[in-house]
């Protein structure tokens, strides 16, 4: 793999990807949306965390991946009709089945470990069938792996500055303009408009009763104390700006080794995957129409 240029295999022809798979069967897969990220960030901001850590991860141990699926489940951010917030969002069966059709191409292909890279957290609330279908159908080791912030610090133990009411690691927040700026130094771009960022926090919306309360952009909501109850929320019910947190103390350094602290975990967990039992039953993609 080292002759290759690239480790993306859209980047590649076909003898490359015969060549990778004599040694190798593992393939990332990066998905995540295109969504409103406050005034500040591009709507791409999901996706470049997708594609950068997958990126990383595959130049760390030679792996190849796909592609961004650049879009995903992301109702909440598309806000009212003709206001022009420019969110791409897809129905979730759209994305299941992009998903499979996805999988079963590169099963097909000859690969037997696939790992979902996602950067976007409302994927995770449907992808599970498709998950489970791809590996019931075909015995393919199927994984899926979440490397941003939200409520879990993880690996951001000490790096992120805001303290907790300022919520670090959520939408347009701390982590993700520092990301987004770490990406234009290497990207040589100048996406980030810090010019117009701000710190707005969630409150809880309208609909629901004071007693209620909210702080971060979960479709939980606080009650006596507690997280029982769930609501579907659209953001802007609980955040008008976009951004839940405060995003001035955001550096592209901090951008920098976070996406290296990410890239460092999934590649060792993925050389671990490597070393698992693999056998594929079901390889032929059939359904071509």
């Amino acid at each position: 793999m080292s002759e290759f240029r690239s480790y993306n295999i859209a980047d590649l022809a076909y003898p490359d990807i015969q060549e990778y798979l004599k040694t190798k069967d593992v393939i990332l897969i990066p998905m995540a949306s295109t969504e409103q990220h406050g005034p500040h960030l591009p709507l791409k901001t999901d996706t470049v965390t997708a594609e950068e850590v997958s990126r990383r991860v595959a130049a760390k141990i030679e792996v190849l991946y796909t592609p961004c699926i650049w879009t995903g489940y992301s109702p909440q951010h598309m806000h009212g009709p003709g206001l022009g917030r420019g969110t791409i969002t897809v129905r979730p069966e759209t994305l299941l089945n992009l998903m499979y059709d996805v999988g079963r191409s590169l099963i097909h292909h000859g690969f037997n470990r696939l790992i979902f890279v996602n950067g976007h957290g409302s994927n995770v609330k449907v992808v599970d069938p498709v998950l489970r279908k791809l590996r019931y159908e075909t015995g393919a080791l199927i994984g899926f792996v979440k490397p941003y912030m939200e409520n879990y610090v993880g690996l951001m133990k000490g790096l992120m500055e805001n303290p907790p009411e300022e919520t670090p690691g959520w939408h347009a927040s701390e982590l993700e303009t520092s990301q987004m700026l770490a990406h234009d130094v290497v990207k040589g771009t100048d996406y980030v408009r810090m010019d117009r960022a701000e710190k707005t926090l969630a409150h809880i919306p309208e609909f629901l009763p004071r007693s209620f309360g909210k702080s971060d952009g979960m479709p939980d909501v606080e009650f006596d104390g507690y997280k029982y109850f769930t609501f579907p929320m659209d953001h802007h019910e609980f955040i008008e700006s976009g951004t839940i947190g405060n995003p001035l103390r955001a550096t592209a350094e901090k951008g920098e080794e976070a996406f290296e602290l990410f890239a460092d975990h999934v590649a060792r967990g993925v050389l671990e995957l490597m070393r698992a039992p693999v056998e594929v039953h079901n390889r032929e993609f059939v359904s071509r129409v």
